[in-house]
């Protein structure tokens, strides 16, 4: 499905950049921009940049770039057609009838069938628990302690011990065997169609915005194994989602609970913990630290107690460091997990334990502790070594002092000798990054000089964008097909077109890239290239200068290495001669 370009050109126009992001990320103005902390990556000092102006983003830290409508489709993880919907919204504008093309249509009738499958799979295992069918899911979910009330908050259902019984459900509906392939509820074989649950108490899994998107199944008795996750779809991408973040989310806590599995999650918003998730049945990713950066600043991992749990707990803090969240671990001893604790300890006694749970990297610390023994001293200076190093992650040097403080008091080491130690180590990571520097190669040298073509074009762009009065000084000497590299030139067809009717506009130009991701984000890099701040008037005219003559000489090079004849050789080396005395100036 699609709009018609004008109104999603209006939607854009009619919906500020600066107060849609304003709302997500906190903004301050500096010169003509705004700027704060990427909500895309972890950063500490912002580089993520806001134009008014131009009615574009960029973070000159990991590349994220766009306009108003991919800043929504990634913040929000929608659809492009859900993220014009939402800003027609935002803007009271009715939305038109929507338009389709061949393929826009089949992708969006696909997952909106798809939606529709998992909802009715849904429905039909809710209604199987509910049957006498399901009374031996039913009985095992009430003998974990769940109510009827949680049962039906979180959709619970069964699947029948049949291995076709959805299948010839769905069949009935009127899905066709591609689409239910589609749906990963069914392997359709030579042999026939087998559903992918069978004898399971089924749990639905939803996105943010309450929709089915897939399931987890627990089966029912010694079966392996134990617990089976729909496989990724159109519509159920593991690493984008988290159990219990449509509910989460709505939470008035400042953290989320991170556990292991579904049950987890339900027993906790059970006691009233309605702040917990999980990840799908997948190791924790960074994307998750991402996705859950966009409601929190802070986590508390409630991992099982075993030794999984503790290798899960220490992959996962890193992850959730480097998406800039504040890290804790809760300990459930001598209980294996949350559902373990509160129901032999109580919602109050867990309460005490979140409130007592260790900061992240004295976690770490902690476990690593327990490989040494500190009554042999070569292991004990080995153990502090290793915690020396651990201490370089902190960047920060009153975050580091701060932490060697609590190290050296934890662990009975003197303060002096330890930051001594993490000083020396420091020293010696920066000489092995020096020696690792090695004289360039004439390719590395190639490279160079095509990357700094490359920057040419690009910041004649940008400067084009930020002062638009300037075209008059080149249109006579540059023109679109001085623009070599081929995304630059389509980019500068687009904007010199705009700087011909006076109304330069990049963030409309961003959209005609906007189904192609990888040029997306270099079109958004390419009206973005940083200007060199503080120059005199005199520096700004001769590096203006010197970027127009770059750009210039590169494209008549370039034609003559393409010539057909020989006269348009001599016009070529005509126009080079002609460089040497071209005088332009931003004046």
């Amino acid at each position: 499905m699609y709009y018609p370009d004008e109104f999603i050109e209006e939607v854009r126009m009619r919906n500020d950049i600066v107060d849609v992001i304003g709302n997500s990320v906190h903004l301050q103005k500096k010169g003509s921009n705004y700027f704060g902390l990427c909500p895309f990556h972890n950063e500490k000092s912002p580089s993520f940049s806001v134009s008014r102006d131009k009615q574009m983003y960029y973070c000159f830290g990991c590349g994220a770039g766009g306009n108003v409508i991919t800043f929504v489709m990634e913040y929000e993880n929608y659809s492009f057609a859900e993220a014009v919907q939402y800003l027609a919204q935002r803007a009271g504008m009715e939305l038109p009838r929507q338009e389709y093309s061949p393929e826009a249509r089949r992708q969006a009738d696909l997952k909106g069938t798809l939606l529709e499958i998992q909802k009715k799979a849904a429905t039909y295992f809710y209604y199987q628990l509910k049957s006498s069918a399901g009374k031996a899911g039913y009985e095992y979910l009430r003998k974990r302690g769940l109510s009827d009330d949680t049962i039906r908050s979180f959709g619970l259902g069964f699947a029948n011990p049949y291995p076709d019984d959805l299948y010839r459900y769905l069949k009935k509906e009127g899905y066709s065997d591609e689409l239910l392939r589609e749906s990963g509820l069914v392997r359709i074989e030579e042999r026939g169609a087998y559903d992918k649950f069978w004898n399971r108490v089924m749990f639905p899994i939803m996105d943010v915005n309450n929709r089915v998107i897939g399931f987890g199944g627990r089966v029912m008795g010694d079966g392996t194994p134990k617990y089976l996750n729909s496989p990724e779809t159109k519509i159920f991408d593991k690493s984008r989602n988290l159990y219990g973040l449509n509910v989460a989310r709505r939470s008035k806590k400042p953290y989320l609970l991170v556990c292991e599995g579904y049950m987890d999650v339900i027993s906790m918003h059970q006691a009233g913990f309605t702040n917990a998730v999980a990840s799908l049945g997948t190791a924790f990713t960074a994307q998750h630290g991402l996705l859950i950066k966009r409601y929190v600043h802070e986590v508390i991992l409630t991992y099982d107690s075993d030794g999984a749990g503790v290798k899960a707990a220490l992959r996962a803090i890193p992850m959730l460091k480097e998406a800039g969240l504040s890290v804790k671990v809760l300990n459930m001893k001598p209980y294996k997990d949350p559902d373990e604790f509160i129901k032999n300890m109580g919602a109050d006694a867990f309460q005490e334990r979140i409130d007592q749970a260790v900061n992240g990297f004295m976690f770490e610390i902690r476990n690593l502790r327990e490989q040494f023994d500190l009554t042999d001293p070569e292991q004990k200076t080995e153990f502090f070594n290793r915690t020396a190093e651990k201490l370089l992650v902190f960047e920060d040097e009153l975050e580091q002092n701060n932490y060697i403080e609590a190290v050296s008091r934890e662990y009975g080491i003197n303060y002096d000798i330890l930051k001594k130690k993490v000083g020396a180590m420091g020293n010696r990571a920066g000489l092995v990054r020096e020696a690792a520097i090695r004289p360039k190669s004439g390719i590395q040298k190639k490279k160079e000089r095509e990357d700094g073509i490359h920057q040419a074009q690009r910041l004649l762009l940008t400067w084009l964008c930020e002062e638009p009065s300037v075209y008059a000084r080149i249109c006579d000497v540059i023109e679109e097909q001085d623009f070599t590299e081929d995304l630059y030139r389509q980019a500068a067809v687009l904007l010199f077109a705009q700087l011909r009717e006076g109304k330069p506009n990049p963030g409309e130009i961003l959209s005609h890239f906007i189904n192609d991701e990888e040029q997306y984000r270099e079109v958004a890099s390419i009206f973005n290239t940083k200007l060199k701040e503080g120059m005199t008037k005199e520096e700004k005219n001769r590096a203006f200068r010197e970027t127009v003559l770059r750009v210039k000489k590169n494209s008549l090079d370039y034609a003559s290495r393409n010539v057909q004849d020989i006269a348009q050789l001599q016009a070529i080396v005509s126009a080079q001669k002609s460089l040497n005395t071209l005088n332009i100036s931003l004046d």
